[in-house]
């Protein structure tokens, strides 16, 4: 692959990346005129939040993924699959949303069930491909601040797929002993985990490149890093306890 076509499929994602963010923020104005419930299995919070995070989480990691050791061929492939698996995720929250019914674990009518399955099996597609690409961040060759970042960043990122991953399992589990209702009600019962853990692979590095702007020497960066990520971490762990009381 060249380096003119891989830095097409970057512009590409990019590109995807602002597109959903932009569906994001439409959905919030439509929230804003039309109304409705802010929580629930069905409402307009649901592509608002999803356009948004899923955007921002693309143009993270195309961003992060060039600190990465990989094969050029591989870097691009990978976020090839992943730019594909958020317009498809995106696209199938938002569906269900005009359509005004619940977009996961919704096994109502055959097309309901197959989009609710089009959306789980996108979400196991996340997990592979964000997780090769966070074994790749254990291997970055960075500065020892942006390295750590990296590696704590990819790490709170596969915590809120692995959250994101129990919650659909157990609206799943609902859903399979014929209690339809009750799924939509437990289904979101990691949501605040889920919600901060997903952008640490935005914050941390992100606060290690603007240290890298500063004056300060690598020692001096790391530790601040080190800060970050501590209370990052503490932000995690409220959200789970949050979540779980």
């Amino acid at each position: 692959m060249t380096a003119h076509t891989a830095g097409r499929i970057e512009r590409v994602c990019y590109l995807i990346g602002a597109v959903l963010v932009g569906s994001g923020l439409l959905h919030l104005v439509v929230f804003a005129v039309d109304g409705g419930p802010w929580l629930g299995p069905v409402s307009w919070r649901k592509p608002a939040t999803f356009g948004l995070s899923f955007g921002l989480t693309l143009m993270t990691v195309v961003w992060v993924s060039a600190y990465l050791p990989l094969r050029d061929r591989w870097r691009r492939l990978l976020l090839m699959v992943f730019a594909v698996d958020c317009c498809v995720e995106v696209a199938g929250i938002t569906l269900q949303a005009w359509r005004q019914v619940p977009s996961h674990v919704n096994r109502s009518t055959p097309f309901d069930s197959g989009v609710s399955t089009v959306l789980a099996a996108g979400g196991g597609l996340l997990v592979l491909v964000l997780g090769a690409l966070a074994v790749a961040a254990f291997r970055a060759q960075a500065t020892p601040s942006m390295r750590l970042a990296l590696r704590a960043g990819f790490v709170s990122l596969l915590i809120g797929l692995v959250s994101g991953a129990a919650m659909v399992a157990r609206g799943v589990v609902a859903v399979n002993g014929g209690e339809q209702q009750r799924a939509y009600e437990v289904v979101g019962f990691l949501k605040p985990l889920h919600g901060v853990s997903l952008h640490g692979v935005l914050v941390l590095p992100a606060l290690a490149w603007l240290l890298s702007f500063t004056g300060w020497d690598e020692a001096r960066r790391t530790r601040i890093v080190a800060v970050g990520v501590a209370g990052y971490g503490i932000a995690v762990a409220a959200a789970l306890t949050y979540s779980l009381i």
